[in-house]
């Protein structure tokens, strides 16, 4: 693999970025970037999907570069799925990287073996559907890097599984949910943000997400509201909207809102990981966390709230002029955060 430096001559940055780290902080801005640079959008699509069954899944993700590569893991949020990752992903793969990009449960192509197992999205259960994943590939580590649903299940592994996380890029930076903190309102202005949250907790919208028409208007309206800058186009939003379709996608998504504000259970068999996210665990592997400025969810500080949840060598990044799905609106500033993360 090329150095870090001619890496990020390669890359440039997609965005304005200002980073703070051991170094000290540093900028690159929008026009400094260079003509080679990819493009958000350059990419159209992922080939067909492979199929590994993991755990209660029969897991559905993309893969791009060589088998023996050192392997980065790519997690997407919701409403998204892989392609949040399709500019990410052959740009590290490029660098030798082999990228691993699953469907989340209830996302995509992938599916539940049993039809008895019940359609749990609490915040344990995806992140051992994630060491499931890297046991049935034989990956003893790899690189993990995700926003929103992503940067939690990133977040929780790291936190509990240090030992298969090599390193950690984490969008919002520490994420892990408190069901106690979660029953405390917020600031008039931070729940109108989750509006949708709380639309999930009642029976319509329960039944919206299940009707396509309804769905489709719902998560499109999540997208222009929380990347008020991305100029995307609708055949972007329609290729994810297709993993939408997923049979089970209404009652994960569904539970999982509802597993956060406590008004659903989730299973015995995770309460021990849970008790031990409940107090907040650190986080010691080499971490950059990245805040995009335009996100609405994006807490105020420059990072500064969790900023001791992270122990191990750790850089904070502002990606200015960015909305919420940040891999796909600056992939190469992404993209340079997990090869600077993995050589901190």
């Amino acid at each position: 693999m090329i150095g870090r430096r001619s890496f990020g001559k390669a890359l440039g940055v997609g965005a304005g970025v200002v980073a703070a780290g051991p170094a000290g902080p540093w900028s690159v801005s929008a026009a400094a970037a260079p003509a080679t640079a990819p493009a958000p959008g350059a990419h159209r699509a992922f080939v067909r999907p492979k199929q590994i069954r993991a755990g209660v899944l029969d897991v559905g993700y993309a893969e791009l570069g060589p088998a023996h590569g050192p392997v980065v893991i790519c997690l997407h949020g919701w409403p998204y799925d892989i392609h949040s990752y399709v500019d990410v992903a052959p740009l590290l793969a490029g660098q030798g990287y082999r990228v691993i990009v699953p469907y989340l449960r209830g996302h995509g192509t992938t599916r539940f073996l049993s039809a008895r197992t019940f359609r749990n999205a609490q915040q344990s259960a995806i992140a051992m559907d994630v060491i499931a994943l890297m046991d049935a590939l034989k990956i003893e580590r790899a690189v993990l890097a995700g926003f929103d649903w992503g940067s939690r299940t990133a977040d929780i592994v790291a936190a509990l599984r240090p030992e298969r996380c090599k390193a950690l890029v984490s969008v919002s930076g520490y994420l892990v949910t408190s069901l106690e903190a979660n029953l405390k309102p917020l600031a008039p202005k931070a729940e109108l943000a989750w509006w949708y949250q709380y639309y999930f907790s009642t029976e319509r919208g329960r039944l919206a997400l299940e009707d396509k028409t309804l769905r489709h208007d719902l998560t499109r309206l999540v997208w222009d509201t929380v990347s008020p800058t991305w100029d995307f186009d609708d055949a972007t939003f329609e290729r994810t909207a297709a993993a939408f379709d997923n049979p089970d996608y209404a009652a994960v998504v569904v539970h999982n809102y509802r597993w956060r504000l406590s008004l659903a259970d989730g299973e015995r068999r995770y309460d021990g990981l849970e008790k031990r996210l409940a107090a907040r665990p650190t986080i010691p592997v080499p971490t950059i966390t990245l805040d995009a400025e335009r996100d609405p969810f994006t807490a105020p500080g420059g990072g500064a709230s969790y900023r001791d949840r992270f122990t191990g060598p750790y850089e904070h990044r502002t990606l200015a002029g960015i909305g919420h799905n940040v891999p796909q609106e600056a992939p190469a500033a992404f993209a340079r955060a997990v090869t600077d993360a993995d050589r901190l």
